[in-house]
């Protein structure tokens, strides 16, 4: 907060409308002469938290003005932008060259929450050097294929209903799972770990921070025996397992097509019949060398908070759409099929944005 140069800073007053907002009532007083952003008396307290790391900070509340650039290419202000700052220790994890972490979570101050249309769309590249895009409010979603920069790509949303976990309350997006397929053949699954239970377990939640798909333990034995059942079928070898994948593959005799690796389709079912989300080999497996791929799933062990968590590496590639006003989530489906990715994104002239 030393280098911090505002001059439409303001901290968050204890029992002010921010403090409220952010539902913290704590407060501090810092005694600094004069006051400066980080250090003012009467503040409240929030708790910024490295979610990589797991490290957490208590500093006050502070709101400022935000800008952000429009796909239209303009400036749009958000007044009394609710954040806090923290010190440079809590960034330790992060990839080189972040400068903090934005909450995206259902809150009532997440960057989402506090635009006026509380929405966005997350595109997470497949690759270190490609390019994501996170894009809020109500924008058109113009992904281009390489080979054709005038005629974006015509997405298709299949949308499933956001869920509250009723005994543990989270920021957390849950989904109502209901099966899981095998080249559309369903493995076998309790329902009981399908939904949240009078003790807060079970179900299925969306995380960017778990990079590999993580399934409680009986769901992923069955996965996998289905799974290798159906690459061996092809006349591919199993090989040696690599931490942390237990189904491993020799690339010798392995297929290749534009989605990825040519191995059994796993698909997501849910609640509303009409939505099925299908992972095909790019999204499926991962490359550990030239020679071998593993099933990019995680056993998560038996009785965990959660049976079903989906990870970054499964929404490669596949524009994600959380709706908090209608409570709902979409999926694309694989941009590939339609020969573009996350960094085929291009801005179009909208008037609004946010």
């Amino acid at each position: 907060m030393n280098r911090y140069n505002s001059s439409t800073y303001k901290p968050g007053r204890c029992g002010s409308p921010p403090c409220l907002a952010a539902k913290v009532s704590d407060c501090a007083y810092c005694y600094s002469t004069p006051p400066k952003p980080g250090c003012s008396t009467n503040t409240c307290i929030l708790n910024p938290k490295n979610t990589i790391t797991g490290v957490a900070a208590s500093e006050e509340l502070s709101t400022d003005v935000v800008s952000f650039k429009s796909t239209a290419h303009t400036k749009t202000n958000v007044p009394r932008f609710i954040f806090s700052c923290s010190r440079v220790g809590l960034l330790e994890g992060l990839p080189r060259g972040a400068s903090g972490m934005v909450g995206l979570g259902r809150t009532t101050i997440s960057l989402p929450s506090q635009l006026s249309t509380p929405k966005f769309a997350l595109c997470l590249p497949p690759k270190i050097k490609s390019k994501g895009v996170v894009i809020f409010g109500n924008p058109p979603y113009a992904f281009y294929p390489p080979y054709n920069k005038k005629k974006s790509i015509d997405l298709q949303f299949s949308y499933t209903k956001l869920y509250n976990n009723p005994v543990h309350p989270s920021a957390e997006y849950l989904i109502g799972v209901t099966g899981i397929t095998i080249d559309k053949k369903r493995i076998p699954i309790s329902p009981a770990l399908l939904s949240i239970n009078n003790k807060g377990d079970g179900g299925t939640k969306i995380s960017t921070i778990v990079p590999f798909t993580v399934l409680e333990s009986s769901i992923y034995n069955g996965l996998k025996q289905a799974f290798s059942k159906g690459v061996q079928a092809m006349n591919v070898s199993k090989v040696a397992p690599v931490a942390p994948f237990t189904e491993c593959f020799s690339t010798e005799f392995l297929g290749y097509t534009p989605t990825g690796p040519f191995v059994p389709e796993i698909g997501f079912v849910f609640e509303n019949k009409e939505m099925y989300w299908e992972l095909y080999g790019v999204n499926s497996m991962v490359e550990i060398s030239r020679k071998v791929v593993c099933l990019a799933f995680v056993d998560g062990g038996a009785g965990p908070r959660t049976s079903i968590v989906i990870g970054s590496h499964q929404l490669q590639d596949n524009v994600v759409e959380f709706d908090l006003a209608a409570s709902r989530v979409g999926f694309s489906g694989d941009l590939i099929n339609a020969h573009a990715g996350c960094d085929g994104f291009r801005p179009l002239d909208v008037r609004k944005s946010v």
